[in-house]
């Protein structure tokens, strides 16, 4: 810390200690408050954007017959590149390079997870594929404690058991296996947890934003599913994704899936960065929670009361992981406020005992 003498023609010399550690808890504090605002606004905008794409998608696969899921995804990714090149070009963010082999790895796994996720959809049941994608928070936290050290308490433990039972009693149905499948669905997993757990680490250990990631994994991820997509497409529905009737109204709910996509995708990794994959992926199942409630309300589809049962179960395992992970947060918090107060505490002590010298 520094310390400047003043003379005073009437006095001694004196001390002048700027109030630098108090300084730097009200910065603290005020970056705490803006990280709780933007964080609540990630996941806000996450889970706003996806329920409508799915809403959209399913419009537009159900009722105009347009199954070319992969294929459309790379299509999304392609609009959001573009809106992002836009976006820099506008000086709305800035571009900052980093190590091309993480970036051109990070794009490609993520294509792969996907394509992988659609191919298990394409050779398992619907109950199957929604156990997969149970399977993706418990080995998230296996990879995290195994691989990054990351402990999770018994609270957060027992809520995501909670939550995941609620999901599974809403969503999961007839589970018929195939050997086959079963591997695509092992290998969704993994390269989907390793995919999310990445985009956390790399913002981290390099320093860029949400942004700047997708920004520079987007073109590797598009050109991924955009090579494989027609011939994947082709062979989960058995028809040609070029030969179809694109008639205005299938153009013009491919035209909104794609926009709501940019949103969907930046808020993917604005919200795994923020927070976690975990949390990630317990804001998905919200997701769909909120889906199949929509879907009975505006497109009429099947609900029974085991749906309504696992959807209250899950709000309440979504509810108790909420108030953990605060809780948890505002103990580290106070922690740190601790730390802070007694180096403080120190700092004045020496400063006292330097200026009775200087007396």
């Amino acid at each position: 810390m520094a310390i400047c003498h003043k003379h005073n023609k009437a006095g001694p010399l004196r001390l002048w200690v700027p109030a630098s550690f108090r300084e730097i808890k009200e910065k603290e504090m005020s970056e705490n408050k803006r990280f709780q605002f933007g964080t609540i606004g990630a996941l806000s905008l996450s889970v706003v954007s996806s329920v409508s794409i799915v809403i959209c998608n399913k419009a537009l696969m159900s009722s105009l017959g347009f199954l070319f899921a992969t294929t459309l995804t790379s299509w999304h990714l392609l609009v959001t590149f573009c809106s992002l090149h836009v976006a820099l070009w506008m000086k709305l963010f800035e571009h900052k390079p980093f190590d091309p082999r993480t970036v051109v790895g990070f794009g490609i796994l993520n294509g792969i997870s996907i394509g992988l996720l659609n191919l298990s959809l394409g050779f398992n049941s619907v109950g199957f594929y929604q156990m997969t994608k149970l399977a993706i928070i418990p080995c998230t936290v296996l990879l995290e404690t195994l691989f990054l050290s990351k402990k999770f308490s018994r609270s957060i433990q027992l809520s995501l058991c909670v939550l995941l039972l609620g999901v599974g009693i809403a969503t999961v149905t007839d589970l018929q296996l195939n050997f086959l499948g079963s591997i695509f669905s092992l290998l969704a997993v993994l390269t989907t947890c390793v995919a999310q757990i990445m985009t956390n680490t790399i913002q981290k250990k390099f320093k860029v934003s949400s942004t700047q990631l997708l920004y520079q994994s987007c073109p590797y991820q598009a050109m991924t599913l955009f090579i494989s997509g027609p011939f994947l497409d082709k062979f989960l529905t058995q028809q040609n994704v070029f030969a179809f009737r694109y008639t205005p109204q299938v153009l013009v709910f491919i035209g909104m899936s794609c926009l709501i996509s940019v949103s969907v995708n930046f808020s993917t990794f604005l919200v795994i960065g923020k927070t976690s994959p975990v949390t990630y992926q317990v804001l998905g199942h919200l997701k769909t929670c909120l889906v199949l409630a929509f879907g009975y309300i505006l497109l009429h589809d099947p609900f029974n009361w085991r749906n309504i049962h696992g959807i209250f179960v899950a709000m309440m395992g979504m509810v108790l992981y909420s108030y953990y992970c605060t809780r948890e947060g505002q103990k580290k918090a106070t922690e740190a406020s601790v730390q802070l107060q007694a180096k403080e505490g120190e700092s004045d002590l020496l400063i006292g005992i330097r200026t009775e010298l200087v007396q």
